[in-house]
């Protein structure tokens, strides 16, 4: 028997494998283009404009005064589009078309030039097969002068050809693209689409474009160029602002990193929109449009501009239609940021009337922005409005009326404590909108020597005057069936004297108190076993309370009624119209208990007319 050492030396050594290609089903690739990689058929123009600038763009590398002309022409399903570009060679034919993917602007001599080109020639004509069948490309190659002119044509089912052409095909250098759409695609080729898809990517191109003579590029931009004065360009903008996004705007910011190649300008939206609400913003990449819906170009607290800008140096995704998420696009957000605080700093120190308008609108945003920025914050004090109990006020006017700024965590418990805290000089304010409680307890760390306290409903119970007692204990009785009747919807009844004094009743409850009745309901709805898993989770949180007030002169009659039955009415009456006065979200067993209360109530009062009669 061999021992494994004579084993494996007796085996034959591998022999070598020969490489192989990937070979590349062409309809496959077509459909995952069109289905997965781009969003719409309508950028297999962009890419066309692409190409042709990228193409005048290496020609002009090394002839400054070449001519920078694209020529687009639609008829009949048809599409040609021709630059006087740095046109293809044979060998460039194979090696740039013939391989996917593979960026012309790696050709020799233009490496370093590589940051001044916008896309790769061979993935970006490959898309064209999103709406044609057969493209044909005629080329002349300004690096090459003695080389001839080279037809390529190809169709969707990955075959193509490759043929040197006459010097008179084609005498002066560039490159000139002809599409014949696929079946079902020749609204994409028709002239009215062509020429608003080239409008809408290639107006900012530096080269002059045009679809049949029609001019394409509206160079300089809207927001570089030259006005009368302040007046004109704000109009000017609207108008631009209003073509772009349908919108009139209340202000215009002006947008521009130079250390990034970005300028633009963000318009303000003239209505409020949720801060969840992600903004779609336009961005140009050396002037052509790669996205209209951009959202992570501003911070998230920016939610109320729309922007348009044109950039150098952020990177695009694979498919071009989006920001590829780097370090430069966070150093570009964060500094894009900065414009606009710059901008909110400036209207609060110059011009308030547009401030407040602004705020009337968009004051939200601001909030969002103010809670994680201090200097922010101190700028926006006596600008950003609270609801109150002395009404719609800042901070800082609120501030300056109160000792203590007492705030109540959510709006149930604001409008349970409120007419209470009112009535006895307490000022609150309502914390429970959105960012509203953060910005009250920051409020010390930029106005020092502010007291702020939460209010609950446990405080203000505690700030009502108590009954005397021998009062309180002549009416243990009609106390003791009042609690009777609300036991069951987990509430407590206590007797207490406060103004105003038409308030005859106040339902307090507290979160806790709100999620042991959570707790409570879920359980009673629950089967056996879940009954008893939410059964096990019984805390010892405190009650909601109806607290009576003894002032009040309906209460005080209650209160002297002998008949149980009659007590629990009344209570249940006086139960529901709390939560109502509290703008309390009605359970079904309240919408029960007030129905039961009006009707007893109902037959009360016709039961003792008829006893009279």
């Amino acid at each position: 028997m061999m021992d494994s050492q004579t084993s494996q030396a007796s085996q034959p050594s591998p022999s070598p494998q020969s490489p192989h290609t990937f070979q590349v089903d062409l309809r496959g690739l077509v459909d995952l283009l069109s289905h997965h990689l781009y969003s719409s058929p309508k950028v297999y123009l962009r890419e066309l404009l692409q190409n042709a600038v990228d193409a005048i763009t290496a020609r002009r590398a090394t002839e400054p005064d070449a001519p920078a002309r694209v020529r687009l022409s639609a008829e009949g399903g048809t599409l040609r589009v021709e630059d006087t570009g740095v046109g293809l060679t044979e060998a460039d034919v194979h090696d740039l078309l013939a391989t996917i993917g593979r960026s012309s602007k790696r050709a020799e001599g233009l490496q370093e030039a590589r940051s001044d080109f916008l896309g790769q020639f061979g993935i970006g004509l490959l898309a064209c097969f999103v709406v044609a069948e057969r493209i044909r490309v005629v080329s002349r190659s300004a690096r090459t002068p003695g080389a001839p002119p080279v037809e390529w044509t190809a169709s969707d089912d990955g075959s193509y050809t490759v043929r040197t052409l006459p010097d008179a095909e084609r005498p002066e250098p560039g490159t000139t693209v002809h599409l014949v759409a696929r079946a079902g695609a020749a609204e994409w080729l028709t002239p009215e689409r062509v020429g608003t898809l080239a409008r809408d990517f290639g107006s900012l191109l530096p080269y002059d474009v045009r679809v049949g003579d029609e001019p394409v590029t509206d160079l300089p931009a809207p927001w570089d160029r030259s006005y009368p004065g302040p007046a004109a360009r704000r109009v000017a903008l609207a108008r631009h602002c209003h073509e772009l996004f349908g919108f009139t705007p209340l202000d215009t910011i002006d947008l521009s990193v130079p250390l990034a190649g970005v300028r633009g300008v963000a318009y303000v939206l003239p209505s409020a929109v949720s801060p969840a609400q992600r903004a779609g913003h336009r961005v140009h990449l050396k002037g052509m449009l790669l996205t209209e819906r951009a959202e992570q170009l501003l911070p998230d607290w920016a939610f109320f501009v729309r922007c348009v800008l044109d950039t150098d140096s952020l990177r695009p995704t694979a498919s071009r239609e989006a920001l590829y998420e780097d370090e430069t696009l966070a150093a570009v957000r964060e500094a894009l940021g900065e414009r606009i605080r710059a901008w909110l700093t400036g209207l609060a120190a110059g011009d308030p009337e547009r401030l407040a308008a602004f705020l009337a609108v968009h004051h939200l945003g601001v909030k969002s922005l103010a809670r994680h920025d201090r200097e922010m914050l101190r700028t926006m004090l006596p600008w950003l409005p609270f609801e109150t109990t002395d009404g719609r006020l800042s901070l800082e006017e609120f501030g300056q009326r109160h000792p203590v700024v007492h705030f109540t965590r959510t709006v149930e418990e604001y409008r349970q404590v409120a007419p209470i805290a009112s009535a006895q000089g307490i000022g609150v304010i309502n914390g429970g909108y959105t960012y509203d409680s953060e910005l009250v307890e920051a409020l010390p760390s930029v106005r020092p020597g502010t007291v702020v306290a939460e209010l609950d409903a446990e405080t203000v119970t505690a700030h009502l005057d108590a009954v005397d007692p021998a009062e309180e204990l002549a009416l243990s009785g009609f106390l003791a069936a009042a609690r009777a009747r609300l036991d069951p919807l987990g509430c407590d009844v206590v007797l207490r004297a406060f103004h105003p004094l038409s308030v005859p009743a106040l339902h307090l409850d507290d979160r806790d108190a709100r999620h042991e009745q959570a707790r409570a309901d879920a359980e009673a709805q629950a089967d056996d076993l879940w009954a008893g898993i939410l059964g096990s989770l019984r805390g010892s949180a405190p009650r909601a309370r109806l607290v009576l007030n003894h002032l009040n002169p309906l209460v005080r009659r209650i209160s002297s009624l002998h008949d149980p039955e009659l007590i629990g009415t009344a209570t249940e009456s006086l139960y529901g119209q709390a939560l109502l006065m509290a703008q309390r979200p009605l359970r079904p067993a309240d919408s029960a208990l007030l129905n039961r209360a009006f009707i007893g109530l109902l037959e009360w009062a016709t039961h003792s007319e008829d006893g009279q009669a």
